[in-house]
């Protein structure tokens, strides 16, 4: 007799999870979509806490298909994340933390989805238990979008369904490398090869589970490591989209939520010695990657602090970071009849530090928050200019032709 292919593989790679897997193994277990569809594959990293034990356990007694896997402890989440996808047999894949838990109805949903608009990516809604979680992709259930057309890119855990035939097309497997930032690279590569990612906004698939304990991968990991995962998440966009609007959009998101912190609140307290290194690391990446089309889509204080390390001006990046900490509203500066609103960020048009009035240009999104700012207006101005050019050079080549 022949078993029918199952849709989906779960994933569990887990160390030292009691007790937070018996929920993840009990959210599994209710899932309402038929047993018989789904696999579990569970890698137990070299555990000491009995999170092997109940795996087994759970294996004896699970109503679906459990494969358990021990193994040497790895050092980090890629190498049981591989084991594991080297087990798979689903049509789709999908990556559980054993201390975070499934939502009712998660994985039903997310497969039919999947099956129903053809796509090779799935994110369901994310929701935190004693932590944060990502929220600005949530505003709306879409069943086909892209990386470039929707706010996916940041959110870049490895917790979605992905469509095994895509993975195994193209040999993805999370780079066992890195230490911090591994599942930003596997998710990003996902997005840029997909045939469409859909978005589930309108049930809660996924709980993202603070531990107690504080033991967590998100917060682990020195300053150097984030700065190896910026460099792989940089090379990755930079390798797959050309240089241009659509990739100056995608860095934003290694920019400000990998880059930027290291030069944030943390960076006070920091020795020389550190912030010198820092600089140092941070240069490469900058000279590779920062271009007017990035900076451009920043707030005004993460353009300020990130063109400051662009141009290696550390003596100015302590005031700005003070005044960010401090949580102080820049003064507003409109110019143009309102057309243009710049932030008097520390170093304004002081002449000694030399810095260009364009970085503390507020774009629309941020300037709109100003009273007398006119929307649109510095943009208009230029269209205006470009339409009155057009009309002049048209009449001449009229009056030239008659």
């Amino acid at each position: 007799m022949t078993v029918a292919q199952p849709d989906v593989s779960v994933i569990i790679g887990a160390y030292e999870a009691m007790p937070y897997l018996i929920e993840c193994l009990s959210s599994v277990e209710a899932q309402t979509i038929d047993p018989e569809r789904v696999e579990v594959i569970a890698v137990d990293d070299g555990s000491t806490d009995g999170t092997g034990e109940y795996l087994e356990e759970f294996a004896e007694r699970a109503p679906m298909h459990v494969l358990v896997i021990r193994q040497e402890n790895s050092g980090g989440p890629s190498g049981p994340r591989n084991v594991g996808l080297s087990k798979a047999t689903g049509r789709y894949v999908f990556f559980l933390d054993a201390d975070d838990r499934l939502g009712p109805e998660a994985l039903e949903r997310m497969v039919g989805m999947a099956d129903r608009a053809g796509t090779d990516v799935v994110l369901g809604k994310v929701e935190g238990v004693n932590r944060s979680a990502p929220k600005s992709m949530w505003g709306k259930t879409v069943e086909r979008t892209d990386v470039f057309s929707s706010n996916i890119k940041f959110t870049l855990s490895a917790q979605k369904l992905f469509r095994r035939e895509l993975l195994d097309r193209h040999g993805m497997r999370f780079d066992e490398s890195l230490f911090t930032g591994e599942d930003a690279l596997f998710t990003m590569e996902a997005y840029l090869r997909a045939n469409g990612v859909s978005v589930v906004a309108d049930h809660t698939c996924y709980y993202l589970v603070g531990r107690d304990d504080g033991k967590h991968v998100t917060k682990s990991g020195s300053y150097a490591l984030r700065f190896d995962s910026a460099r792989a998440l940089m090379n990755l966009i930079a390798e797959h989209v050309p240089a241009g609007g659509r990739r100056d959009q995608l860095m934003v998101r290694p920019l400000t939520v990998t880059l930027l912190p290291q030069f944030g609140p943390k960076y006070l307290t920091d020795s020389e010695e550190i912030r010198r290194h820092k600089f140092e690391l941070a240069k490469p990446l900058l000279d590779a990657h920062w271009t007017e089309g990035a900076a451009q889509r920043l707030r005004v204080h993460e353009r300020l602090r990130l063109h400051l390390v662009a141009e290696q001006r550390p003596e100015l990046l302590i005031e700005v970071v003070k005044f960010v900490k401090a949580k102080k509203q820049a003064a507003a500066l409109l110019e143009r009849k309102g057309r243009r609103v710049y932030l008097a960020y520390p170093h304004f048009r002081d002449r000694a530090a030399g810095i260009p009035d364009s970085v503390y240009l507020a774009e629309p999104r941020e300037a709109r928050a100003f009273p007398g700012y006119r929307e649109g207006g510095a943009h208009t101005f230029v269209r205006r200019a470009v339409r009155k050019a057009r009309r002049v050079l048209t009449s001449r080549e009229v009056r030239s032709a008659a």
